[in-house]
């Protein structure tokens, strides 16, 4: 049967449940959680990502907590010493992505139906491959995960802009999966790599295109250049969950092709 009391400490096991149709069993969520909707209607909020209400949780009675990342590491040592089941998995590729919603179904005994998940966003994922040989040239990107200071994308985003038909200015960056080793120590080393497209995803903020094209030492970049600044809403590309492997990779492809589009014309 799997566990019947599940706290989740971030989204995507709270989205991976629900699309596993195993949602009965979450009793409480992440209050980031935006996906899927209904989630933060019917479920208490009771950790943030750093933090978390250890009373209201163990008020719950989960008999599994699932949590993301070493930065939970002390959220799930206290849980642990209250004697609650603790899974924390540390993902952060488009591989490893897939492989937890495997993992995560079989801890909970649906294993039939996360292997099935899988091979539909494996599929989802090659879809977007096929549409991205298909065009004509691919844009230098620079995706960038906050402003200040100037951090760039983690390796699944990284991954996800290259299946989407863009290369990543900064792909020894991408490996780095804690983001303080991510921020770039010179402002201007991301105007120095010319991306032709860049994409914003502040995480908690809305991206804003006018404050990265009017940065010191910007206004030659050719995405500056050509107005190619664009917003990537962060609940779909952040998460290391399904999200980013459909919506995600979805509207990384919309705005590539877009590019491509109208280089052509």
């Amino acid at each position: 049967m799997g566990p019947q009391r599940i706290v989740c400490l971030t989204e995507e096991p709270t989205e991976t449940l629900y699309l596993l149709g195993e949602q009965d069993r979450i009793v409480g969520i992440s209050g980031f959680t935006v996906r899927p909707p209904q989630a933060r209607k019917e479920k208490p909020k009771v950790s943030a990502f750093t933090s978390a209400k250890i009373g209201e949780i163990l008020k719950l009675r989960p008999d599994f907590v699932v949590g993301f990342s070493d930065i939970q590491a002390e959220i799930a040592s206290e849980l642990i010493k209250h004697g609650v089941e603790v899974w924390i998995s540390n993902h952060r590729s488009v591989e490893g992505i897939v492989d937890y919603v495997r993992r995560l179904g079989a801890l909970v005994g649906a294993g039939e139906r996360a292997n099935a998940l899988a091979g539909e966003l494996e599929r989802h994922l090659d879809a977007a491959r096929e549409r991205a040989a298909r065009l004509p040239r691919r844009p230098k990107v620079y995706f960038e995960e906050w402003d200040s200071p100037q951090i760039t994308g983690i390796r699944w985003v990284s991954e996800l802009v290259g299946i989407a038909g863009g290369d990543d200015v900064f792909p020894e960056h991408a490996a780095m999966p804690l983001a303080r080793d991510r921020i770039l120590a010179d402002p201007l080393e991301a105007a120095r790599r010319a991306p032709e497209l860049i994409l914003g995803s502040w995480c908690g903020k809305k991206f804003r295109p006018e404050q990265v094209a009017a940065r010191e030492g910007w206004s030659e970049v050719p995405a500056v250049r050509d107005g190619e600044l664009h917003e990537v809403k962060s609940p779909i590309i952040l998460q290391p969950g399904p999200a980013a492997l459909t919506a995600g990779v979805d509207e990384l492809s919309r705005i590539i092709e877009g590019w491509a589009r109208r280089r052509a014309g």
